[in-house]
């Protein structure tokens, strides 16, 4: 039997699909205008690539943003929240992990589970740019580099700058300010990289983070600031032996497994 997770994001859409409870194949794309747009397009593209009829999918979970408008129009059988789908998704990967730091394009979020990967706690940042994914995107436009770049341009810094700042408009003058006087576009990005880091710490220490942390989302794949929040937690970051981006929809996709009674 198949079941599907879907994951609409503020920047991003996600899907997986599972059967005999392991992944068979999963999608990204950027997100549409409309949520339902979004779901089509990003599950339509999966099925089409592995061969897939949507009819042939059991059952259906919807997280994210838009999950609420996902089960209304028929597209998901039920919603559940990202913090959940991101905490289950995690500790299957990865059971020893209790502390799942997702930072996603317009939000953070810190979640600490249980050992059976039931959510205990959580903090969540939806208020501020600064220490989601769209702050470095705006920095890594502002200093003239793609975001994949960002990361691994700043692990060749031997003098990260300071950020002073918390607001992103204003670091992003900060950064315009340091490459007019000459400063390297690596000593830029490492100190973009670690003002980011240090705004994920202030989230959190808000819940004691345990030892075995596993970082999901988009900004997981940004190995510098994997690097500074492993230094600053003085926590071991698990690796997910998946793409970090999909790790909220692969949760939906488990939840829809259990709801319908396969696992």
């Amino acid at each position: 039997m198949l079941f599907a997770g879907i994951d609409i994001g503020s920047l991003t859409a996600e899907a997986v699909v599972l059967s005999d409870g392991q992944i068979l194949g999963s999608e990204i794309i950027s997100v549409l205008p409309h949520p339902l747009d979004s779901a089509k397009e990003v599950l339509g593209r999966l099925c089409s690539r592995h061969g897939i009829k949507p009819e042939d999918i059991c059952y259906t979970v919807s997280t994210g943003y838009g999950r609420e408008k996902l089960q209304a129009e028929g597209l998901a059988q039920e919603n559940i929240s990202e913090i959940s789908c991101h905490g289950l998704g995690a500790w299957t990967l990865c059971p020893e992990a209790r502390t799942v730091i997702d930072i996603g394009g317009q939000d953070a979020k810190v979640i600490k589970i249980g050992a059976a990967g039931e959510l205990e706690n959580f903090v969540m940042n939806d208020k501020c740019a600064a220490g989601t994914g769209h702050f470095l995107e705006v920095m890594s436009r502002t200093l003239g580099v793609s975001l994949e770049e960002l990361g691994p341009l700043s692990l060749g810094s031997r003098k990260p700058v300071e950020m002073s700042n918390r607001c992103t408009i204003y670091v992003e003058t900060e950064v315009i300010h340091y490459l007019q006087r000459g400063v390297s576009k690596k000593d830029v990005a490492a100190g973009i990289n670690r003002a980011m880091a240090e705004r994920v710490l202030a989230l959190a220490r808000r819940v004691n983070p345990e030892r075995e942390v596993m970082l999901t989302g988009g900004v997981a794949k940004n190995v510098a600031v994997k690097n500074e929040l492993e230094r600053m937690l003085n926590v071991k970051v698990v690796h997910a032996p998946v793409d970090p981006q999909i790790i909220g929809a692969f949760g939906a996709a488990l939840f829809a497994r259990r709801k319908a009674g396969a696992g």
